[in-house]
């Protein structure tokens, strides 16, 4: 693995915040000044590809990243905040559901934030 590899799935593996490329792109220049975006890049892609870290899509946000540790994500309906959260394991479930095998699955649930809720309440008195 390269040192630019290797230090990308450091700032993923330690970070709980959901970083976009250009996130870690100027967290890993702090380390490694000469680095250029195309790297981040062209790593993230090929640590997804390893199945060393994962893509988490919301429509309309740029790409995340985000480690392999099995667990889901809240995300906010009205600001966009991805926060993990831990579910009981849906795989059995699913598998008696569907009468196949699940290889795996990426649950994303929706909710409207206790900030935002806040907000809102805030301007409907």
């Amino acid at each position: 693995m390269t040192k630019y590899a290797q230090g990308i799935l450091d700032i993923v593996n330690a970070s709980r915040s959901h970083l976009t490329a250009e996130q870690i792109f100027w967290e890993l220049k702090k380390t490694r000044p000469k680095v250029v975006l195309a790297t981040v890049y062209n790593n993230l892609h090929a640590l997804c590809a390893q199945k060393l870290i994962r893509r988490v899509h919301v429509e309309g946000s740029p790409e995340r990243y985000d480690r392999i540790e099995k667990h889901d994500h809240l995300i906010c309906q009205k600001c966009g905040k991805l926060t993990d959260v831990t579910l009981a394991d849906l795989t059995g479930g699913l598998e008696e559901q569907l009468g196949e095998r699940v290889t795996s699955y990426d649950l994303k649930v929706f909710y409207v934030c206790p900030e935002c809720r806040r907000k809102a309440e805030g301007t409907a008195r």
